[in-house]
């Protein structure tokens, strides 16, 4: 995984050096014809705060996806406007590539479902009000069938890419639903989890 950012808290040395990093474990990983990394998020857990209501985002512990049949498209058309109907014609991905900042990360681990136990109805288009813009994500109702997984204890040098969006409609998995969750063996003294996770648009000419 990649080594050459020496603080995540630094954000113009993630845009600058983890960013073109990033990229390349992508096109790698998918055989992209091109990456672009549009955002980041840097998430440390503090006891008792909300999300969004304080300077550090906190792990999200709602199961949910970042884009929509909607919103996947119309985030190209937000960032690329001068490229986007040219890039829609071809396939589009959303990714994020998520990974702990420290590890072992035994507090508030991320688990993510398998996208082919999740049924099309499973999925709620709803609003994310922005300043300047509403988004869209999905979120996920319970369905006893979903399977889930997630990876015990992961590494600052581990990594997961998330698809969020797939224009493919070939059967292969389009939206991953995900969450922080409380796991029931973590020790009472793990470190509060600390993790970064950048949004990637993926793009093919097939």
């Amino acid at each position: 995984m990649m080594r050459g950012v020496r603080d995540f808290y630094d954000d113009d040395e993630v845009r600058r050096v983890y960013y073109p990093e990033a990229e390349e474990v992508l096109r790698r990983a998918t055989g992209a014809d091109r990456v672009f990394v549009f955002d980041h998020t840097v998430r440390r857990r503090v006891p008792g705060a909300e999300d969004r209501r304080s300077a550090l985002r906190q792990p999200v512990a709602r199961v949910h996806v970042d884009h929509t049949e909607k919103s996947g498209p119309q985030r190209v058309r937000d960032l690329l406007p001068d490229e986007a109907e040219r890039l829609l014609r071809g396939r589009v991905q959303i990714i994020n590539l998520w990974r702990p900042i420290r590890g072992p990360l035994r507090d508030s681990p991320l688990a993510v479902c398998d996208a082919g136990s999740v049924r099309p109805s499973d999925l709620v288009a709803s609003d994310l009000i922005y300043p300047n813009r509403t988004g869209e994500t999905y979120s996920v109702t319970y369905n006893p069938t979903h399977r889930w997984f997630y990876f015990p204890q992961m590494q600052a040098n581990e990594g997961l890419l998330l698809k969020c969006y797939d224009s493919a409609t070939d059967g292969r998995a389009r939206f991953a639903p995900h969450t922080a969750f409380v796991d029931p063996t973590t020790p009472s003294d793990a470190l509060p989890r600390e993790s970064i996770e950048l949004r990637t648009m993926v793009f093919s000419r097939g």
